[in-house]
């Protein structure tokens, strides 16, 4: 029963950070000033780089960093993109390394550390589905996100060409998701409504990884429903 209450107060936690994370970040900056990047890159670089910790946020952060850069001089959204772009790849390079190093025993364990087997599978299938460019659109999809280097690492994806997807992927999501919230994040309606807009953030980034999952189920129901040969 108390190990129930602690994860439901912990889903209650990330629950506000993510409908409030303009102010959570607000608060950073005036904490701890220029240090708020070496903390923005640590959870960008957690959230890519260990697979378990794929809860925290991604996409919405990135916005509300560009909006915030926008509203107080305490950040710049140039070195944001620039901080951000670092902890991306080498969060990204870091999970492959341990896909190829350590994706064997944490997979085929009877019990396997806290990796839960429909995460891997959903990204399997976004790599049967578009191959090596999963790195790159994996960028945009949370969870995928943040398993797409392991699995890369534990199919022996050749490293050349995973730091190529690792590189252009990890610059074009950081730069598009933080440079948006800079140049919309501080619109009257954006600042009015910014729980809102976050959640739109989250569901549109969910979408493609839904799209999938429906898609799958419609083949495996026709698969199911057509007459043995």
């Amino acid at each position: 029963m108390e190990a129930l209450e602690h994860l439901v107060d912990l889903l209650r936690q990330l629950f506000d950070l993510f409908l409030h994370l303009d102010r959570h970040l607000t608060a950073l900056a005036e904490t701890y000033g220029g240090w708020t990047y070496l903390i923005l890159f640590a959870v960008v670089f957690c959230e890519t780089g260990l697979v378990v910790t794929p809860f925290l946020p991604g996409d919405s952060l990135l916005f509300g960093a560009g909006a915030l850069a926008a509203t107080t001089p305490a950040l710049s959204v140039g070195w944001l993109v620039v901080v951000l772009t670092a902890a991306a790849v080498l969060g990204d390079t870091a999970n492959y390394w341990i896909g190829r190093r350590l994706g064997p025993w944490l997979v085929h364990r009877e019990k396997p550390l806290l990796i839960r087997q429909e995460h891997l599978e959903k990204t399997s299938q976004f790599f049967a589905r578009y191959g090596g460019k999963t790195i790159v659109i994996a960028r945009f999809v949370p969870i995928v996100r943040t398993f797409a280097p392991f699995v890369a690492g534990l199919g022996q994806m050749s490293y050349p060409r995973f730091m190529a997807y690792n590189v252009s992927g990890g610059i074009l999501w950081v730069v598009l998701c933080t440079v948006a919230g800079y140049l919309f994040g501080n619109l009257p309606f954006v600042q009015e409504n910014f729980s809102l807009v976050i959640l739109a953030i989250i569901v549109i980034s969910l979408l493609p990884a839904v799209v999938e999952w429906w898609r799958e189920r419609r083949r495996a129901r026709r698969a199911a429903a057509s007459p043995s040969p």
